[in-house]
């Protein structure tokens, strides 16, 4: 074991049903016939309502998926991809990539054609799953780089014009599937088909799942059934979910997390509903009216954002009201943390507020809500704090690709906001001299795919694996995440600034909507910041000042003054080296199509430095 400050393990306490029931993932599909039959296992969101999947429906899919696979040549442990946005066959193509005894490997839908063909290389599929015309032709435009690519199957039923270019065969899904409903009345098939999942071993790879890569090449996690099964199991005592439960998903199958958690849902017998995108998901929530999400901290920030700028827009004794009863609720929520009992007036008061305010918040996200998760990032500990206040409970946990995922979760009746929880059932975390977290347990990846070095550089002695993330271990439990390893800005004069703490602090303004600190060898810390545009407009009116086109107010003196009162007071309680001595306002958001942003809204720092490089370097001509 490494030389650690602080560590803490949990033993395995997995419910005997998951062991018992699961061998591998390969055998989900017939559990799910055995344990959950129900007519709405699956739903899909669509501008005409609801779209239902029962469960015999949905295994017989996966079934005739798996057969056409296992007829096509394929080899068990040969890997086939997934290109496509959060939807019911995004599960049938994995399920039934997985019980042909096969590897998936999931591409974000937002990757360009060549960054597909990167992943397609490095993994050697020799087919991929994409979700409609325009990603097929993504594929096409790069397949003639790729010889081992042999197929490719679309969800829709249109297809590209040509149906055979050259060796690569482009097939609908419902094609594929009906080839496999075919052999299914074929008893060698059958049996050859049945056999493979029952020759599916744990310790067998079930998927390798790229990194989004913030820094660097992709990499290629490879994690195994028993890594994905154990971490079902350890969170299953957190989330506390059952079959009654009603889970709305909308992060992509492509990331870790929405796939883990997705699977924890199917074994529990949950009905799950895919949104149809992010951009309609008010309209889903509405229409779903789910008692579970997942989600990352991005988009609760906007919901909060949003929540935040309706009120400001109306009367002042609205806004009035709105405070109150967010106090009411913080402060009723912290004694229910704390373990003390509510005073009657505050219970009192507590029912007004609800009535009042929390009640028509809770409608704008289906009216019943009781669980929402966030993970990927961390989560600011006001967002927690205000979404517990209107009776949304909202947890953060802590993991990552490489842990399959979940290292820690706040308990829902004592979160700690502002830390990423405890320690899950079977997992060990420890804390390394340079303030490293570092865990170990069989949520651990198998290791990078073809990247042998790599792999032994991330697990060092004794199976620990090194997160990248510095933190700190409570006496009580709680893990807390100060910053990433690789992510210290170093200035010229060798001091490390954390920028992520500092960010966040920005971002918790009104007027800030993103904020991205540069110094990396410069003499000092300078900050880029994207302006909420709707309420800067609103100060702007409030003040008496003209409005005008983004580009023209991110160079006005006067709205760059304001910004100056908003980065001078945090500058107060920093250090000296680590105060920001340069702001600069930026007119456009960071996003996935301009790459500043990774599939799971992390930031890419090294590409909003190449964007607005003309921005920096003006900054620091200026000093």
């Amino acid at each position: 074991m490494p030389t650690a400050v602080a560590s803490q393990r949990r033993p395995y306490r997995f419910p005997p049903a998951v062991t018992s029931r699961l061998r591998s993932l390969a055998q989900l599909p017939a559990d799910l016939l055995r344990e959950h039959p129900r007519p709405d296992l699956l739903q899909q969101c669509t501008s005409a309502g609801l779209r239902p999947c029962a469960t015999d429906a949905f295994v017989e899919r996966v079934r005739a998926t798996g057969l056409a696979l296992a007829d096509m040549g394929l080899q068990p442990g040969d890997r086939v991809a997934i290109m496509s946005e959060t939807r019911q066959e995004w599960i049938v193509a994995d399920m039934g990539i997985v019980t042909a005894r096969l590897v998936t490997a999931p591409i974000y839908p937002t990757l360009s054609g060549l960054q597909a063909r990167f992943i397609l290389q490095d993994s050697g599929a020799r087919g991929v799953f994409v979700s409609d015309v325009a990603q097929a032709e993504k594929i096409l435009a790069v397949r003639h780089l790729l010889p081992a690519l042999e197929f490719i199957v679309v969800f829709t039923d249109e297809v590209p014009p040509a149906a055979v270019r050259g060796s690569h065969t482009v097939l609908r899904l419902e094609g594929l599937i009906e080839r496999g409903r075919a052999l299914a009345s074929d008893p060698l098939a059958v049996a050859r088909y049945e056999a493979g999942i029952d020759a599916v071993a744990p310790d067998d790879l079930f998927t390798i799942i790229y990194t989004s890569g913030t820094t660097g090449e992709p990499k290629g996690v490879m994690l195994t059934h028993d890594n994905v099964l154990s971490n079902i199991a350890a969170v299953i005592p957190v989330l506390e979910l059952d079959s009654g439960d009603v889970a709305l998903s909308y992060l992509p199958l492509s990331h870790v997390f929405e796939r883990m958690v997705t699977y924890l849902y199917l074994y529990e017998g949950l009905t799950v509903c895919h949104a149809e995108s992010l951009d309609t998901l008010a309209r889903d929530l509405q229409l779903v009216q789910p008692t579970v999400m997942t989600g990352v901290p991005r988009v609760y920030e906007k919901l909060h954002t949003k929540i935040h700028e309706t009120v400001a827009a109306g009367p002042a004794f609205r806004r009035r009201l709105f405070d109150w009863a967010v106090r009411i609720g913080i402060d009723a929520s912290a004694a229910r943390h704390e373990g003390r009992a509510l005073s009657p007036f505050l219970k009192m008061q507590e029912a007004v507020a609800d009535g009042l305010v929390a009640s028509k918040i809770r409608a704008k996200v289906g009216g019943r809500l009781r669980l929402a998760v966030s993970g990927s990032a961390p989560l600011p500990a006001h967002i927690a704090r205000f979404f517990h206040a209107v009776g949304v409970p909202l947890i953060e946990g802590y993991g990552l690709t490489e842990t399959s995922p979940v290292i820690t979760v706040n308990p829902r009746d004592r979160p700690r906001f502002g830390s990423v929880g405890c320690v899950v059932d079977g997992v060990e975390v420890a804390i390394a001299e340079d303030g490293e977290i570092l865990t170990r347990g069989p949520h651990v990846m198998k290791g990078y795919w073809n990247r042998p070095d790599e792999t032994a550089a991330a697990l060092s002695q004794g199976g620990w694996f090194h997160t990248g993330d510095i933190g700190t271990l409570g006496d009580d439990g709680f893990l807390t995440i100060t910053d990433r390893k690789k992510e210290l800005l170093v200035t010229s004069g060798g001091k490390k600034i954390a920028p992520a703490p500092i960010e966040a602090l920005l971002k918790r303004h009104p007027l800030v909507a993103e904020a991205m600190i540069v110094g990396e060898a410069r003499k000092f810390p300078a900050v880029l910041i994207v302006p909420n545009f709707t309420a800067l407009e609103q100060r702007l009116k409030v003040l008496g000042l003209p409005s005008g086109s983004r580009e023209e107010l991110v160079t006005r003196e006067d709205v760059v003054s304001l910004f100056h009162e908003v980065v001078e007071p945090l500058n107060r309680d920093l250090a000296q080296f680590e105060r920001l001595k340069k702001l600069a306002l930026l007119p456009a958001e960071f996003s996935i199509a301009t790459g500043e942003l990774t599939p799971t809204l992390k930031l890419r720092r090294r590409v909003v430095l190449e964007r607005w490089h003309g921005v920096v370097e003006r900054l620091y001509e200026q000093a």
